[in-house]
């Protein structure tokens, strides 16, 4: 904590950061996904690679894992623009950067990123320290779960137009919410402008994993609960779908970590695939 208004980002989204740098640092091209510039705004100390968490050999399926979602999130996020799509909203930003790696097609829309008031007014400061500013296009909507603030409100404060069609994205947020948290989301943004997406990770319950990656799933649980964000909720697709269904989006899809692994890695010398047990949902209304 600096003071009163500004606080670190999250753990989990500083590893998701460091793992996306570590693709690029540790693994051979082809790359899946390049992004250094979250490495850069955590700015760890110098042994950041030796902490237990970035282990190469124990971490590799959870990088992998990580970079896939991401390359398909920013692959959505192109598609949907060049349909004509203008909004981009990321719930749960955390450590975002797509707004600073990809200046051409940020260009072509509004992106809004919302957080929580103390780690969003730290990532302004580094934002202005490593000259990246804050430009007009990205707007910063900080809102105070805790205290059950209404996102929706201030996002539209924020200059979001909810009668145009816009994609909505989060990811690596579910597991921490309940499922009323999650339900009252989707029913929210069923009601976004005809054309709209949304594209949401889920993890699955350890049942439906492949066996060898449940250890890796076992060992992580605890370490949530230690740093003060336990996993909450687990999905089976069929139930995430249905869930989606009954908020009112016109469409649902279920894309596993498997069709991923498929698209993005594969024959690579190197073998690097992603750990099974986050799905995504993508909905449109």
């Amino acid at each position: 904590m600096t003071d009163g208004s500004e606080a670190t980002p999250d753990s989990t989204a500083v590893r998701v950061a460091l793992w996306r740098a570590m693709h690029v640092q540790v693994d051979p091209p082809p790359h899946v996904f390049e992004d250094e510039i979250g490495l850069r705004l955590a700015a760890p100390d110098d042994g950041w690679r030796r902490r237990p968490d970035m282990d190469l050999d124990a971490t590799r399926g959870f990088r992998a894992a990580v970079v896939a979602r991401a390359r398909f999130i920013e692959d959505l996020v192109e598609e949907q623009a060049g349909h004509g799509v203008t909004q981009y909203v990321v719930l749960g930003a955390g450590l975002d950067t797509f707004a600073q790696r990809r200046p051409e097609l940020a260009a072509r829309l509004r992106v809004f990123e919302i957080d929580r008031p103390g780690p969003q007014a730290w990532k302004r400061r580094r934002l202005t320290e490593l000259a990246y500013g804050v430009p007009d296009r990205l707007r910063l909507v900080p809102v105070d779960f805790e205290t059950h603030e209404d996102w929706w409100s201030h996002l539209s404060t924020a200059g979001f137009d909810p009668d145009r069609p816009a994609v909505v994205v989060s990811t690596g947020v579910t597991q921490y919410l309940t499922e009323e948290a999650t339900t009252a989301t989707l029913r929210r943004l069923a009601g976004l402008a005809p054309g709209s997406t949304l594209a949401l990770t889920f993890l699955l319950p350890a049942e439906l994993l492949d066996p060898a990656d449940r250890p890796a799933l076992e060992a992580t649980a605890p370490r949530a609960r230690a740093s003060g964000t336990p996993f909450v909720s687990f999905y089976p697709p069929r139930k995430m779908l249905a869930l989606a269904r009954d908020a009112g989006f016109r469409n649902v899809h279920h894309v596993p970590g498997t069709a991923l692994a498929a698209r993005y890695f594969a024959d690579r010398a190197d073998g690097l695939r992603p750990s099974s047990g986050e799905d995504l949902l993508v909905a449109t209304v």
